[in-house]
């Protein structure tokens, strides 16, 4: 991220930390700024805080601190089958796109297709991506990572906002069948007229062999009317196989 004349605006907490999960506009949830102080009841603030030095390597240990631990689970290492789906919503979707990338141990994810949308396979870590109306468009990740839960959720947050002007970011639990998970919400932008704003669905899950970071990233142009429904939908609750 980069350090001197960087803002970051913490966006409006619409709800309890406890009872977010609800929430699917950008300017809900727990805004995190350079601290985290966490809700407890309803409330409505609003902060700026100007950076005057680069933050701490996400990474490290020092870099979580900021970072809230919401939807952060223990993870379990009990075997499980090859094939086995660990997570299957319902009601399923209409239709569903099966993400899966090239690394054979990576698990595979099936996630909600909006209508009017179109998808494809992507390439290296990304799974699929999906293009929607009005510059709309959605990516699945499926990335190998060494970090525990809450330092890989703090890391993929700092990349969200490491090259935008300003950014506002904010984070709900969003567990997935007993996998660590988080949803974040903001808007990025380096002029007002490239503001961008997004919703992001991560969830950190254990295999036989490994761990990974899946996350499905949703954006648009600031203020695209129709954006809440899709964003939501493609970052819902998503099928998990591991291979």
């Amino acid at each position: 991220m980069n350090g001197g004349g960087r803002t970051s605006t913490a966006v409006m907490l619409c709800c309890a930390v406890l009872t977010a999960v609800s929430c699917t506009k950008p300017g809900q949830g727990t805004p995190v700024a350079d601290s985290v102080t966490a809700a407890t009841t309803a409330t409505t603030t609003e902060t700026t805080t100007a950076r005057t030095t680069a933050p701490a390597d996400p990474g490290t240990a020092t870099g979580v601190t900021g970072h809230p631990d919401f939807g952060v689970v223990p993870t379990s290492t009990t075997a499980v089958p090859a094939g086995a789906v660990t997570c299957e919503p319902e009601p399923r979707p209409a239709v569903g796109m099966v993400a899966k990338v090239a690394d054979a141990k990576a698990p595979v994810v099936t996630v909600a297709v909006p209508e009017g949308w179109s998808m494809q396979s992507g390439a290296g870590d990304i799974g699929a991506e999906f293009t929607g109306p009005a510059g709309m468009s959605a990516t699945v990740r499926i990335a190998a990572t060494t970090l525990d839960p809450q330092a890989a959720f703090a890391e993929y947050a700092e990349a969200l906002t490491a090259e935008a002007a300003e950014s506002s970011l904010s984070v709900l639990p969003a567990e997935l069948c007993g996998y660590s998970g988080q949803k974040m919400l903001g808007a990025v932008s380096d002029t007002p007229e490239g503001s961008v704003e997004f919703v992001d669905r991560v969830v950190h899950v254990w295999t036989n062999t490994g761990q990974y970071l899946v996350s499905v990233h949703t954006e648009a142009p600031a203020d695209t009317d129709g954006f809440d429904a899709p964003a939501g939908e493609l970052t819902g609750d998503f099928e998990v196989r591991i291979p």
